[in-house]
């Protein structure tokens, strides 16, 4: 499954690709764009340019219009006669396998998508046994209906044991059986994956029983928003946390005590728009630590300037994940890195959220969440301690509710896991 893996230490140049479409303005699409870039340079591939076409939609043959395809083509073929070969084409949706061998036989270069760019990052981030497992499994999934494009070469080549019109009745050529075999060949590999996975689940299962009565918060939002570093901060600790897509695959649960009060805090893999389903499906798993936990620490970017849509991504997986109804609280993080355009007194037209100062930005949200979040600095470790006495007085709510009668008589083992 190493068809698309790009390795960290060669640094390859990559095209990017985009639509922009009625449901998706030319803002939103260089707002997807960006994050794209962002993900390639986290594979580690430099953006030389970036390509966009205003359609009503995808097409279902080449993604993009001929016209757009020969733009791209031609720019390639500029790029290699100035000795600025590209490396790759990466487009900014998930591709079909007819889209994706239409457009490399066009443009005679490697093309990936979104999905298997994500993929790529997400094989070189995992370090435990339970993380390859759980890509390799979403590597086959996206895999297994892409598979004919991998055999158009022999497609040519005929043969077989029947004829008839065309010669193609009862054709059976060697790229159709070597494709049933390949199919047969990761159909088993994900049934082996599957029961591997299992076991893996089994034995988590075993060990959060074991965590005795002590109660659990886990760390959610988008990726890249400071979660390690909070959980580094608050467990004082030194979980992986790097200015990259995905630092944190594995979820990495302490124990965390704040004035005599000890719970269990997990560190979890963080979401992104058009996050891949064979990812989500295969992931599932990883994020039972979300859905058992007692109280979520949802943490925000708010010097990203889309933080708002990325609340509502990770709002809408946690309730595909059946966790919309649990105590939850916002952690707005990176307050050292907001900035704001301030506008002149004789400009009338309409504020926008480029423009409004942190202090006006706190008290709105402030009042839409009833008080219940806090803005602070991990890096600066900005509101830390007022932070901790929240999550202090929440978790002494919430194990009151759930132990009544334990009085707080905590274990004092401690919880590590990887």
């Amino acid at each position: 499954m190493k068809e698309f893996v790009i390795s960290e230490a060669q640094t390859e140049t990559a095209v990017l690709v985009a639509i922009i479409t009625p449901q998706q303005n030319e803002r939103k699409t260089n707002e997807y764009l960006d994050e794209l870039e962002f993900l390639a340079e986290t594979a580690g591939a430099k953006t030389v340019k970036r390509f966009t076409q205003r359609l009503d939609g995808a097409s279902s043959v080449t993604y993009i219009g001929k016209g757009k395809l020969q733009e791209i083509k031609e720019y390639i073929r500029r790029e290699a006669e100035e000795d600025r070969e590209v490396g790759m084409v990466i487009f900014d949706d998930e591709l079909s396998a007819k889209q994706m061998r239409n457009i490399e036989k066009e443009l005679q270069i490697k093309i990936l998508d979104r999905t298997s760019l994500i993929l790529d990052i997400f094989a070189m981030r995992a370090q435990t046994a339970h993380a390859k497992t759980q890509v390799e499994l979403a590597q086959n999934r996206y895999m297994l209906p892409r598979l004919q494009r991998l055999w158009t070469h022999l497609e040519r080549q005929g043969g077989g044991s029947g004829s008839g019109k065309g010669g193609s009745v009862g054709l059976r050529g060697p790229g159709e059986t070597q494709l049933e075999m390949d199919r047969r060949i990761i159909l088993n590999r994900m049934s082996l994956l599957k029961q591997q996975l299992a076991e893996i689940d089994k034995q988590k299962t075993t060990q959060r029983k074991n965590r005795g009565r002590l109660i659990r918060v886990a760390l959610v939002g988008y990726t890249n928003v400071g979660k390690s570093t909070l959980m580094n901060l608050l467990a004082k600790s030194e979980v992986f946390a790097e200015n990259k897509l995905f630092a944190t695959l594995d979820t990495t649960v302490r124990k965390v005590i704040i004035d005599n009060l000890p719970f269990l805090l997990s560190d979890t893999v963080g979401f992104i728009r058009k996050l891949p389903t064979e990812l989500v499906e295969s992931f599932k798993s990883t994020l039972d630590e979300v859905r058992e936990a007692d109280l979520l620490l949802h943490v925000v970017d708010i010097s990203h300037p889309d933080f708002e849509e990325q609340i509502q991504v990770v709002e809408r997986t946690l309730g595909d994940l059946g966790c919309s109804d649990k105590p939850s609280m916002i952690i707005f993080n990176k307050i050292d890195a907001y900035t704001y355009v301030e506008k002149d007194e004789d400009d009338l037209t309409p504020r926008t959220k480029e423009n409004i100062t942190l202090p006006e930005l706190m008290n709105t949200w402030m009042a839409k969440m009833n008080g219940d979040c806090i803005f602070i600095s991990a890096r600066e470790k900005t509101n830390l301690e007022e932070l901790k006495t929240i999550i202090y007085n929440k978790v002494r709510e919430l194990h009151v509710q759930k132990y009544p009668y334990n009085d707080f008589l905590y274990q004092t083992y401690d919880t590590e896991e990887q």
